[in-house]
């Protein structure tokens, strides 16, 4: 199972990407970048931070 990052034109000469999930739901939506290879780093953050990324819950204990 992996995602898929979409690159998109913002018609601004910027760029932003979209991760998608396997079946097409959109996880992800990056900002703005001000060009491709700003883009590729951003993608690339993003793969190497969320592997290792830690899971915070900030829900109240008492609200459930």
């Amino acid at each position: 199972m992996s995602g898929i990052f979409e690159i998109l034109a913002t018609g601004e000469q910027s760029f932003r990407f979209r991760l998608k999930a396997d079946d097409g739901t959109v996880v992800a939506v990056s900002p703005k970048f001000p060009d491709i290879a700003a883009l590729v780093a951003g993608i690339h953050a993003v793969r190497e931070n969320a592997a290792t990324g830690f899971v915070v819950d900030h829900r109240s204990l008492g609200a459930q």
